[in-house]
């Protein structure tokens, strides 16, 4: 018996001691139904039930009504067939925090930079670069030079310029000076300098000038034979226009080369903020943009437009901020109200805003892996319908439960953007790596733990089908083309 109770003593000692360490611990907390607020319930530590697909549901913030179409389409018919709903895990992927600047001052509606115009330089001619009073003028043997901006608020381009040379007696020089459209192959503009028609000298550049557009896009297109599009002065419509991005060349066409300037050693003229110069160097800016040697030749002279609409929307910019600040505050409650109603929301420490969907996805891909078992995670967008039955058949038809495996309906060689919504200048090859478009696609939960462990690594592209695909081309998967 005395042998017995040595024997049994360790046990019931270490069951004691399990007994009371789980009486000490917190209960498991519902990370679904974490407030945008609650930060600190984004990932709790504890394992749901095992699940054969997880659904990611992308979603905005603001869009509750698409989030309810689902509630009562296919998400209803899951939780009406049990068969289904303990298979299958649905959360709506949304961002914990709200951009806290309105729309209408940020730099463009896709990301949540402030659209920062100060003190605008109004009802005068601006020119874009300008050397100090002590710089010295001479030729360098680079004969084509570029640089990149973008245009923030809509301006017209009223010359094209170079530099003076002070050791020309007049103007004995041959130079171009082309103004491209990103992405465009035909100059907006072009002027050309020659000794008998060298422009008009101001301070230290020749100008000449050329037809006048309102840069960038605002209503009130016409096409060029480029196809790029452009508008007349005139046309301008306050408060619609995008971003602007254009590059300036300057071209010798003698033999000897340019009197040109490293970007450091010029004055840029902002306007106050509307006008940015872009660079390689900062890695902004494909090299691909480039012509010839990143610097400047020259310059161009421009003006505000809609001065008055501009210095009325910046005195209205507190009061509009104030304003947009309340409402974050009162779409916090509605989405903290809404998480508690149906218990489906997972709320990610992402600012809300198309740039950062890529972010959105990678967070929820570690909130998946920290709490969740499943063996596929299917991700979708919120104005897709999901036929779950007809996924389970293709899975079982196809065997497509295997590691390393990505099904989706996928493009190929599809061409990098470089201005308006899907613009990309961060990823420098003139096409992605397959990636999947469509309702959506499913990976394994192996790939779902590589980007999860990877998350703090992954950098993150325009959108989150091209990240995705730049990120499994580190990996390789296993592709099954057919759309879900």
């Amino acid at each position: 018996m005395r042998n017995w109770l040595v024997l049994l003593c360790p046990c019931v000692l270490g069951a004691a001691l399990h007994l009371w360490l789980r009486l000490r611990s917190p209960p498991p907390a519902r990370a679904s139904g974490a407030g945008p607020a609650d930060q600190t319930a984004l990932f709790p530590q504890w394992k749901s039930n095992r699940y054969d697909v997880v659904v990611g549901v992308l979603s905005a913030r603001n869009n509750r009504e698409l989030r309810n179409v689902i509630r009562n389409t296919w998400l209803k018919h899951l939780l009406a067939h049990p068969a289904l709903s303990q298979r299958v895990l649905v959360k709506f992927i949304i961002g914990a925090r709200g951009c806290e600047v309105p729309v209408e001052d940020r730099e463009d509606p896709y990301s949540c930079r402030l659209l920062n115009i100060t003190s605008p330089v109004l009802n005068q001619e601006i020119e874009a670069f300008s050397l100090s009073e002590d710089a010295s003028s001479g030729l360098s043997e680079d004969r084509v030079v570029s640089v990149s901006f973008r245009v923030l608020y809509p301006i017209v381009i009223t010359s094209l310029g170079v530099f003076y040379d002070a050791s020309d007696a007049g103007f004995q020089r041959n130079v171009t000076v082309k103004l491209y459209q990103a992405e465009q192959e035909e100059a907006l503009f072009v002027a050309r300098f020659s000794p008998p028609s060298c422009g008009v000298q101001v301070n230290k550049l020749w100008y000449k000038p050329v037809e006048q557009f309102i840069l960038p896009e605002v209503q009130g297109t016409m096409k060029t034979g480029a196809g790029a599009v452009l508008h007349r002065v005139g046309a301008c419509c306050p408060g619609q226009s995008q971003s602007f991005e254009g590059t300036i060349v300057w071209e010798s066409q003698d033999l000897h080369g340019l009197v040109s300037r490293n970007l450091h050693k010029v004055a840029v003229n902002d306007g106050g903020g509307v006008l940015r110069v872009i660079t390689a160097g900062e890695g902004l800016l494909p090299h691909e943009f480039l012509e010839g040697v990143e610097g400047v030749a020259g310059g161009f002279i421009y003006t505000i437009q809609e001065g008055d609409a501009l210095l009325r929307s910046l005195h209205s910019r507190p009061q509009r901020m104030v304003t947009h600040l309340r409402g974050l505050r009162e779409e916090d409650a509605l989405l903290e109200e809404e998480g508690r109603a149906h218990d489906d929301i997972v709320f990610v420490d992402v600012v809300d805003t198309y740039r950062n969907v890529p972010a959105k996805l990678l967070s929820f891909y570690r909130w998946t892996m920290e709490t969740t078992s499943f063996r596929l995670l299917l991700k979708t967008d919120d104005d897709c319908y999901i036929d779950l039955e007809a996924v389970f058949n293709r899975i079982a038809q196809k065997n497509l439960d295997g590691p390393n495996f990505w099904w989706g309906n996928f493009r190929l060689n599809w061409a990098v953007d470089r201005t308006g919504k899907w613009q990309e200048l961060e990823y420098p090859s003139p096409a992605y790596p397959a990636f999947a478009c469509g309702s959506g696609y499913v990976i394994s939960r192996d790939i779902v733990d590589w980007l999860a462990s990877n998350s703090g690594r992954l950098k993150t592209y325009q959108g989150e089908d091209v990240s995705m695909g730049i990120w499994m081309a580190a990996i390789g998967p296993r592709r099954h083309q057919a759309s879900l």
